[in-house]
């Protein structure tokens, strides 16, 4: 069951964050199994993490103002998160991340990935939720700090090296915000996410299995 945060109810803007993470979350463990421990890359407001069920969950975010989000339970680790430290080799079923592979450069990026396929068991997850250039190419770059670019067609060839095979992909799962443009009643987002038509949808979902 997951645990309430005190700090939900002095910010009505997070609770509205919340049911659409929820739904969210929901939509992720179809694909993940019954995992026992997660580990969330950049998790900001600990939306999916505190909504995701799972006995240990661990949470890597550069911002120490967001240690107030995480609900009990959550182990929140305030550094950098390329590099996976602190978590044993072979001990995690799933890997999390929104909206933060495209925040690295290339180097980066081989540097988590590695440390990825360390900690996931074989026949772990690797879960993304993703900007995909080809689809949102005029505004893929409105982030100053987005550095890399990933579409549905470059993704296989990031991953592959590194044992981790795509099960499943969707090029249009999302819109490229989810602030402004993700139906905000938890009810529409559902169906959303299970619709077979998809409006505005910029964002991919990638499931990779680690070999």
């Amino acid at each position: 069951m997951t645990q309430a945060n005190p700090y939900v109810g002095a910010y009505p803007w997070l609770e509205e964050r919340r049911g659409v993470w929820r739904e969210i979350a929901r939509f992720v463990a179809r694909d993940a199994g019954r995992p026992d421990t997660v580990v969330e890359l950049g998790a900001g407001y600990c939306d999916f993490i505190n909504a995701f069920a799972a006995r240990t969950k661990i949470a890597f975010d550069l911002n120490p103002d967001n240690t107030r989000y995480a609900a009990p339970g959550v182990d929140l680790r305030i550094t950098d998160a390329t590099t996976l430290p602190g978590v044993a080799d072979g001990s995690v079923d799933l890997v999390f991340a929104s909206n933060f592979l495209e925040h690295l450069a290339s180097p980066e990026i081989g540097v988590l990935l590695r440390n990825v396929k360390r900690v996931l068991r074989k026949g772990g997850r690797l879960i993304l939720i993703q900007p995909n250039h080809r689809r949102c190419a005029e505004h893929y770059f409105d982030d100053p700090t987005h550095k890399t670019v990933f579409d549905d067609q470059n993704i296989r060839g990031y991953l592959a090296p590194y044992e981790l095979h795509i099960v499943k992909l969707v090029p249009g799962q999302l819109p490229f915000s989810m602030k402004s443009r993700l139906p905000k009643w938890p009810i529409l987002t559902r169906l959303y996410l299970n619709s077979p038509v998809r409006p505005l949808g910029q964002q991919m979902y990638v499931v990779a299995e680690r070999g």
